[in-house]
């Protein structure tokens, strides 16, 4: 695939605590000049975001992250006041420890919650693929399925490791046809990203596409 088409796939990322307007600013501008399909970055900045790009750029902001473990409660305040400042696309954090303790109900509950908090945007959902096993990521192929959401998401970039091409491998074959695979998290190059895509991968979290375009 060529680079212009990854490209049109990624979602170009900022999360950094120490993230700045000015370097939120150059993720934006770069989102645009290269096309992605969003700039995703700290709720915090979402509303200056959203109006500084008048339109030209679906903006992404992540919930619960990167750990997980806020109450349901406050995962819905959070997506509700990202949509609210102009988020169209929201990446929730499972809480992990659930999927643990086996707690598929409160996962699954929780998930269509923050989906019905979306309003019609865009849900992604982190299950941190790198902290589960194969199993716990086919019973959350499973989840996110019934549950709702848009994507199914492999990692936050913030825990021992990213995406993988065995997880994405994985999540392909168990995840339902109505829910979509994002990729994120230590993908480095343009080969490393046609073969997620080539693997079931529809989108994929990176800022390093645009660097190497750059």
């Amino acid at each position: 695939m060529d680079k212009e088409k990854i490209l049109g796939m990624v979602d170009h990322t900022l999360l950094a605590q120490t993230a700045t307007w000015d370097e939120i600013k150059e993720i934006l501008d770069d989102a645009m000049k290269y096309q992605t399909a969003s700039a995703c970055i700290p709720a915090s900045y979402v509303k200056r975001a959203a109006e500084y790009v008048e339109g030209k750029l679906p903006i992404c902001t992540v919930i619960g992250f990167p750990n997980g473990y806020s109450t349901t409660s406050v995962k819905v305040f959070e997506t509700k006041d990202a949509v609210k400042n102009g988020a169209s696309e929201i990446d929730m954090v499972i809480n992990i420890g659930d999927l643990k303790d086996k707690n598929y109900q409160a996962l699954e509950d929780e998930i269509r919650e923050i989906h019905e908090a979306c309003n019609g945007k865009i849900l992604k959902v982190i299950i941190e693929t790198c902290l589960l096993t194969d199993d716990e990521i086919i019973k959350m192929c499973e989840i996110v399925t019934k549950a709702g959401a848009e994507y199914i998401k492999t990692s936050t970039g913030f825990s021992t490791a990213g995406a993988t091409f065995h997880a994405v491998e994985l999540m392909n074959a168990h995840v339902g046809e109505n829910v979509k695979i994002k990729a994120a998290g230590g993908i480095a190059s343009f080969d490393d990203a046609d073969k997620f895509i080539e693997l079931g991968a529809s989108r994929l979290g990176t800022s390093r596409l645009v660097k190497l375009m750059k």
